[in-house]
């Protein structure tokens, strides 16, 4: 075969001196394509489905519980969040690469703005067909549309852990890290203060000496005051309540026909009062100031539930009853704070029984000692109670 096309070739090179020859078959030559994909950072955008959901251990006057997480917790109007509450958002993530099952979104938390905290909770993809407005979905000033090769919805939902693990001011916000570790973060960056230490400072002492029965005497105002975290925002829903008091030593006080101070009264004939404001009515009182706000306003609505047998009533000098109590539970609502103003935060808190950290009210009692009275009733308490709203 090798001898066979040696010939072949000669004879064509022969034939070539003597004709030109047209080659039909083509010739040329080619170049490398070297092409690199842009490593697209994920993209993320907060849609319109950001609430603030209550625990199920406690909730307030508004929000009933967080199970099912449905609505945001009307009451929380400051950046401040307590255990077992949670922080929901649904963002919408989108990646030119791909946005199949590499793709890892999560919330975050920590102590600078932007990427690269710590992985608090992964989100769900929970999907979708459209962009939606509210999404705001831009890049540059390109608008972006729906493509479902290239993005997905997703819900992510924090809860609030134990005072161990999270404490203090932090950064929260939502990342999303594709397959080749590149990040993204929703532009809305939030601020909260998780976990808050919340108190009540109360300054001054409620002494009354050598009051003479039959008589009013009045305190020192004392101011009780929010002392809550700095910087946390916390805003106290304020309450009062008390019991009766009594002499410690054995001295054979009666006041005025047992060895016991009722805090709202007893007549000569052992009958407590009720709080209807009746002139002569025995026992104690306080007057309430905070801003623009007294209890010479004070609406005196009285559900009768924390404490069934005083009536919230004010006398002519506007002091106010104090109900009976020694634990704070739901039912003091609209019954036992220290002020009921005639003005209302969302129709439902009292504005001026809201403290900021900080703020105090003035508080000054008064009482109506009994006659006959005998003994140093030293033994009882005034409660004042506050629920961070």
């Amino acid at each position: 075969m090798k001898k066979t096309l040696s010939l072949s070739v000669m004879a064509l090179l022969a034939v070539s001196l003597v004709l030109p020859i047209v080659f039909a078959t083509s010739v040329g030559s080619g170049i490398g394509v070297d092409v690199t994909t842009e490593d697209f950072p994920p993209q993320v955008w907060m849609c319109d489905n950001r609430i603030v959901a209550d625990d199920n251990v406690q909730w307030g006057r508004i929000t009933q519980g967080s199970d099912p997480i449905g609505g945001t917790m009307l009451e929380r109007i400051n950046n401040y969040a307590f255990e077992g509450e949670k922080i929901k958002w649904k963002v919408l993530v989108m990646d030119k690469n791909k946005i199949d099952q590499n793709i890892d979104v999560y919330a975050t938390i920590g102590d600078v703005q932007g990427e690269g905290n710590d992985i608090e909770v992964n989100c769900q993809r929970v999907g979708g067909n459209r962009v939606e407005k509210s999404c705001n979905a831009r890049i540059l000033e390109e608008e972006v549309e729906w493509n479902p090769d290239l993005m997905d919805y997703f819900e992510c939902t924090l809860t609030v852990e134990t005072p161990e693990s999270m404490y203090g001011e932090y950064w929260i916000t939502v990342e999303a890290e594709d397959g080749d570790g590149l990040l993204g973060t929703m532009d809305e960056n939030e601020y909260f203060f998780l976990n808050p230490e919340i108190r009540l400072s109360v300054d001054g002492d409620l002494t009354f000496e050598d009051v003479r029965p039959g008589t009013e005497a009045y305190s020192d105002t004392l101011l009780v005051g929010n002392d809550a975290d700095d910087g946390s925002g916390v805003l106290m829903d304020m309450f009062i309540s008390g019991t009766d008091f009594y002499d410690s030593s054995s001295s054979g006080a009666r006041c005025p026909s047992t060895n016991q101070l009722a805090l709202n009264g007893v007549g000569p004939n052992g009958v407590r009062h009720t709080g209807t404001a009746i002139g002569d009515d025995t026992g104690f009182r306080y007057f309430v100031t905070n801003g623009a706000y007294s209890s010479y306003d004070d609406l005196t609505v009285d559900t009768q539930t924390y404490d069934t047998g005083t009536f919230r009533a004010k006398d002519t000098e506007g002091y106010l009853d104090i109900q009976y109590g020694d634990h704070w539970d739901r039912t003091v609502y609209d019954e036992a704070e220290i002020l009921q103003s005639p003005v209302k935060l969302g129709g439902v808190y009292y504005a001026g029984n809201i403290l900021a950290p900080g703020a105090e009210m003035a508080l000054t009692f008064k009482l109506d000692l009994p006659e006959p009275c005998n003994g140093d009733f030293d033994t009882g308490a005034i409660y004042f109670w506050g629920e961070a709203i």
